[in-house]
């Protein structure tokens, strides 16, 4: 039987998914990437899952509130403005899926598809954001996925609008999260594509 391990930041973004034939495990990895990192390795360690499945939120400057976005591209936006040599900070999203080609094909039909801007930062100025969306958590979790050989996705519901109060406006829009996402899960059938 396949695992899926699904990954969340705060107990507030838990959707309690479950597929047919299929182990669901569930991570709170905390807030950042520290935290976000030590969490998932733990537990990819301890339970060997087929694939990695990252859910929460994001904030965004070019794209509505209760849009849902799959990651297909990552940026480390604390590692890219060092700017020194050998430090990388982007990671491609295709690369963590490669062989799951009806995912793949199933990817290339939705429409909000984009880049995701990690940092250890609660965004709230818009000057530095040229990405479709930026959270705490991300990348952090592609890369590990990436380093222990585990297919990675992540899957976006933007809560705010950066630079209209993202604070508060993050705070109150959780619950809309969730219920979004759960819909949009329950519509797409994206984990079935997964285990197939």
């Amino acid at each position: 039987m396949k695992k899926i391990l699904i990954t969340y930041a705060v107990k507030e973004e838990y959707i309690p998914l479950t597929i047919d034939n299929c182990d669901v495990l569930f991570v709170q990895t905390g807030v950042g990437k520290t935290k976000s990192a030590y969490h998932l390795t733990q537990k990819i360690i301890e339970e060997k899952p087929n694939f990695v499945l990252n859910i929460g939120t994001a904030r965004t400057v070019s794209h509505k509130v209760g849009d849902i976005f799959i990651a297909t591209h990552f940026i480390d936006r604390d590692y890219k403005a060092i700017k020194l040599p050998g430090i990388e900070y982007e990671i491609s999203g295709e690369s963590l899926i490669m062989n799951y080609p009806k995912l793949k094909n199933w990817l290339s039909t939705y429409d909000k598809i984009g880049i995701c801007n990690t940092g250890d930062t609660f965004v709230t100025e818009i000057a530095s954001i040229s990405e479709d969306f930026v959270d705490m958590e991300a990348y952090t979790q592609a890369f590990v996925c990436k380093e222990m050989g585990v297919p990675f996705l992540s899957v976006k519901y933007i809560t705010d609008i950066i630079g209209e109060n993202s604070v508060k406006h993050w705070e109150n829009k959780l619950a809309d999260a969730c219920t979004g996402l759960s819909a949009w899960f329950a519509e797409n059938e994206l984990l079935s594509i997964i285990v197939d």
